[in-house]
């Protein structure tokens, strides 16, 4: 079964971190939230999230994919925080997937990892990478990176990561349940 890491950091954006948790779940999954710390995750609309464990705990396992969820200050929060960016290359030296909607995708490039790839993100969230080809759609899809723009494409993002990690036929299966 495909495992998932998905970092709940202070400030991140609630549509993006539960559609992604949820989708994928539901795609039989094994999904793991970890907050950064141990105290329960302050989403940026006041929703609180009670994460499954703490980053240190979870770094401790092996992952297929890691996807990062954007909204502020979850982001920044995200980019500060040395385990994270550590996490983005190691992931990447081990050609698996790593993934970032909305404003995340700045933390791809500040790990290193946008230089010369097409990317998508919330509008102007990547504006002072100049390295990165930006594209004005839902999702890119770059080899193993795949990046989104926001709350709105969080549920075709994460129907995306369910067919690159359990295939089409899997993803139309969850996608007929939620009937879209």
């Amino acid at each position: 079964m495909p495992t998932v890491l998905v970092p709940l950091a202070q400030g991140c954006e609630e549509i993006e971190a539960v559609t992604v948790i949820d989708i994928l779940r539901r795609g039989g999954i094994h999904v793991v939230s970890a907050g950064l710390d141990d105290t329960p995750v302050h989403a940026s609309r006041g929703t609180v999230l009670i994460a499954d464990t703490t980053l240190d705990e979870a770094l401790k396992q092996s992952f297929d994919m890691v996807v990062l969820p954007g909204g502020q200050p979850g982001t920044n929060n995200l980019k500060d925080d040395t385990r994270i960016l550590a996490l983005l290359r190691q992931m990447a030296h081990q050609d698996k997937y790593i993934c970032a909607i909305c404003a995340a995708p700045s933390v791809l490039a500040t790990a290193g990892l946008l230089d010369g790839r097409f990317a998508t993100s919330f509008p102007g969230a990547l504006g002072a990478f100049s390295k990165v080809h930006l594209q004005n759609t839902a999702v890119v899809e770059d080899q193993k990176i795949i990046t989104s723009r926001g709350p709105g494409t969080a549920m075709d993002f994460a129907l995306i990561l369910v067919e690159r990690l359990a295939g089409k036929a899997k993803r139309d299966e969850v996608e007929a349940g939620l009937v879209r």
